[in-house]
């Protein structure tokens, strides 16, 4: 029994000892570096939040305090300053739809290419060959919705 003992709690240090300290140590940085990350997005994070708050509040505020009196002329479309004279009949025609996509397939192109245009050199001769790809792709496009008369307004 003298001998177990002795053994089991001789000064040396034991593996799992040395395991423990080790994976603790670890830890301590890596839950500082979590903690520095996390103290750096915090004031983000706090005004995100008071942010719907307020806006929460505000909304609530007005519905439940606010003055309900619906009348025809409240419950009436507006129609830019001018009186309501019928219902509207008409439909868009399609043309309108297709300036639309064009309008936005050009737009998101500047999407792409503003953080080209900010990091061009660091990126190098590969960055200028993957720009002009993807602006000779745009040109092909532009071409075809042109020569198929989709910018002329019949």
């Amino acid at each position: 029994m003298f001998f177990v003992l002795t053994f089991a709690y001789s000064g040396r240090p034991r593996a799992d000892d040395i395991w423990r300290k080790a994976t603790t140590a670890n830890n301590d940085v890596y839950c500082r570096r979590v903690m520095q990350v996390m103290n750096e997005y915090i004031g983000i994070g706090v005004s995100f939040v008071l942010a719907g708050g307020i806006t929460a509040l505000m909304v609530l505020l007005s519905s439940t305090l606010g003055k309900k009196n619906p009348t025809p002329v409240k419950l009436a479309p507006f129609e830019c300053g001018k009186e309501p004279f019928s219902l509207p009949v008409g439909r868009f025609a399609i043309k309108f739809y297709l300036i639309g996509i064009l309008f936005i397939l050009f737009d998101v192109e500047l999407v792409f290419l503003y953080p080209w245009a900010v990091v061009y050199r660091a990126l190098g001769l590969s960055g200028l060959i993957d720009i002009g790809v993807f602006l000779g792709i745009l040109m092909v496009g532009f071409v075809y919705a042109w020569d198929n008369g989709a910018l002329n307004w019949r």
